[in-house]
């Protein structure tokens, strides 16, 4: 539950990121050597290394939270 919640918030802040940065692809022109500025390899790879760090980044705290006895956790607060 913690994972795809955060990994929906992530997704949706990876498309949001890809059409603004599409959308200022003039800007972006200068920045970006090697590749046209809407090139296409370009934005799945990084989108896709985005996702993967977001999918990291929810899996760990989720995976310590599965190891906590949910009695301990209630008796705690």
């Amino acid at each position: 539950m913690v994972e795809s919640w955060g990994l929906k918030l992530a997704l949706a802040g990876v498309v949001i990121g890809a059409i603004a940065s599409l959308a200022l692809t003039r800007l972006m022109s200068s920045l970006v050597f090697g590749a046209s500025a809407a090139d296409p390899l370009t934005f799945i790879g990084v989108s896709l290394l985005l996702a993967f760090i977001a999918l990291v980044a929810c899996y760990l705290p989720a995976r310590r939270a599965m190891k906590v006895d949910p009695l301990v956790a209630l008796r705690y607060e």
